[in-house]
């Protein structure tokens, strides 16, 4: 299920959360993450994070959380995000979750 998908009432309590959490994280802080929630480097998730934080290595990141233990790296200059489960799942933001990151980044 996307984040698009989520009921509002559900994408609130995200807000809140990411609100919250949100803070600016650095290209090394972000690589020593992925390391840590995906030891294996052949892992398609390891991969795929890795890629991300490559086509975006000049921007800026941010980094937050949600209460069901979600994580989020977003990149506000191309308006691109992933989020991730730890030992569970990985995927791209959609465009619902990316409007209200960039919401949240620009009231910092």
């Amino acid at each position: 299920m996307s984040y698009d998908d989520w009921p509002d009432n559900t994408m609130d309590n995200r807000r809140d959360a990411v609100r919250k959490t949100i803070r600016p994280a650095t290209l090394e802080e972000l690589k020593t993450l992925g390391a840590k929630r995906f030891p294996i480097v052949t892992d398609p998730w390891c991969e795929r994070f890795n890629e991300f934080l490559k086509q975006h290595a000049s921007e800026k990141f941010y980094r937050a959380e949600t209460h069901e233990g979600a994580e989020i790296v977003y990149c506000r200059e191309s308006d691109k995000g992933v989020w991730f489960l730890p030992g569970s799942g990985m995927g791209i933001i959609q465009s619902k979750g990316l409007q209200m990151l960039a919401e949240v980044v620009d009231s910092l």
